[in-house]
């Protein structure tokens, strides 16, 4: 590759769902990349799987991209000059190229049916032998092939895959690797409905689209010798590529799975994650600076990103640690940006209540989506059971003289002032021979229905005396 050759990444997502996690960690590295070397990222819509389109998914792409800060040079919404950018809307262009290799003799009709290749395909598996396309339709002569089109015989057309060579290429994160094509089947590259593969569209794009550098997940490792022999068969430059290992989340074996929390970019917007939080914490699940730094903004992570990095083995998605972050992030928001989100998430709150809470809960919260549990109270009486009033350490008596003891000072309270109700609680604590820990748990479940809540008495300004006083009414009938 030519050393003045601009740099062109891309990232390509399947409108088959949301995009994944990782999909974003690799568009986060793919567009690093390009802007680290004052090159282009390119967003391309790959749509040939017809039959698992999700409506919706190809704009919901888009939009995460830029939610995001991902923001690309060229795409369907923005153009450019290697346009159309959805697949689907690039038939011709494909046409044009499965014919350049039939001519060659690269490629051959296939008119087997589902039926014959299921046969095939269990016949090799008895055998223990690889499964895969017994090349049955290269024996046919041109006059059959002839015949068939004439006679509108279903077909698709299939890649000729050499005998016995080894494919060689060199991965940029994991060095050489080779594969030998006895090991690889005859590529389906246009489907019987005339919609190309994955694998011949994505190679003619990257192509006519000039993308120098291909990042993307390791599952297409096994692919990418297909990919090479189709360079090869065009007389193509093979672009640069480097394969990310994958995402393990450490509460199971294995890859992250939707079993077990959120997988999908929105799903951690809509959980409460700030989208530069999230983008720090990806920044380091499979890259480090080298240094012991782990906050980047993106514009610093771009300034610091190399190639060489990026690790070998597989990042762990550590939850508890993406929550780190986010509160870090939390944190550093101005209070109108923080009001902005706190209205996002609960918009049932008033300006004024959240001129109250705003100290109480930035340096408390780890994401957003925690505060419509938080604050439930507020807003409705929580059920709750008597059991968090009465336990092994605070008797009936107990609770019920804090509940009667709260409730005769609230009732004479005129002004809430939350450094006065503290000095007063406190002075009733001591005169009352009670433990402090007990007193406040009881008037934290009557407030709030639950044992684990923001600081309760931060919290009555928001609340009101009234409303005060009728959950205390409301858990001394329940010790009635």
């Amino acid at each position: 590759m030519s050393e003045t050759k601009t740099i062109r990444t891309r990232m390509a997502p399947s409108p088959t769902g949301d995009i994944h996690i990782g999909s974003l960690r690799t568009a986060l590295y793919a567009y690093a990349f390009a802007k680290k070397n004052n090159g282009k990222f390119i967003l391309r819509i790959e749509d040939t799987d017809q039959k698992r389109l999700v409506p919706g998914s190809a704009a919901r792409a888009l939009q995460i991209f830029k939610d995001f800060g991902l923001i690309y040079d060229e795409g369907p919404d923005v153009g450019g000059p290697y346009g159309p950018y959805i697949q689907t809307q690039r038939l011709d262009i494909y046409q044009k190229y499965i014919k350049e290799l039939l001519d060659k003799n690269f490629a051959y009709y296939c008119f087997c049916t589902e039926d014959r290749l299921k046969e095939v395909r269990e016949l090799q598996k008895a055998a223990k032998k690889l499964p895969k396309y017994d090349r049955c339709c290269q024996k046919l002569s041109p006059e059959d092939i002839k015949n068939n089109l004439e006679n509108k015989i279903p077909y698709v057309i299939r890649m000729k895959i050499p005998e016995n060579e080894t494919i060689v290429f060199n991965d940029l994160i994991r060095g050489q690797i080779k594969f030998n094509t006895n090991d690889i089947d005859d590529q389906v590259l246009i489907k019987s409905n005339g919609i190309p593969t994955y694998h011949f569209a994505v190679v003619v794009d990257d192509h006519l689209m000039q993308i120098s550098h291909i990042i993307r997940a390791e599952e297409w490792i096994s692919s990418t010798p297909k990919h090479i022999l189709l360079y090869r068969y065009f007389g193509w430059e093979v672009p640069q590529i480097a394969h990310l290992t994958v995402l393990l989340d450490p509460s199971h074996p294995g890859k992250m799975s939707k079993r077990h929390g959120s997988v999908f970019a929105q799903q951690f917007l809509d959980d409460g994650y700030l989208p530069e939080a999230l983008l720090n914490f990806l920044m380091l699940l499979g890259w480090n600076p080298g240094t012991e730094k782990e906050l980047f903004t993106l514009s610093e992570f771009i300034s610091e990103f190399s190639v060489p990095h990026l690790h070998k083995k597989a990042a762990i998605f550590d939850r508890k640690k993406l929550d780190y972050f986010n509160g870090l992030y939390i944190r550093q928001l101005s209070d109108e940006k923080f009001g902005q989100y706190f209205k996002k998430f609960l918009p049932e709150i008033s300006d004024n209540q959240i001129k109250i809470l705003t100290p109480v809960l930035k340096e408390r919260i780890v994401k957003f989506s925690d505060l419509k549990d938080q604050l439930k109270f507020l807003f409705e009486d929580v059920e709750y059971s008597k059991e968090l009033l009465v336990t092994d350490k605070i008797n009936l008596d107990l609770a019920k003289n804090i509940l009667n003891l709260s409730k005769k000072y609230f009732e004479k309270l005129k002004e809430i002032n939350v450094e006065q109700i503290k000095t007063d609680l406190m002075k009733i604590i001591l005169d009352n021979n009670i433990k402090v820990g007990d007193f406040f748990m009881i008037l934290r479940v009557a407030i709030c229905g639950a044992t684990h809540t923001p600081p309760v008495v931060e919290c009555l300004p928001a609340l009101g005396t009234d409303n005060t006083l009728r959950k205390i009414d409301i858990a001394m009938l329940k010790l009635s």
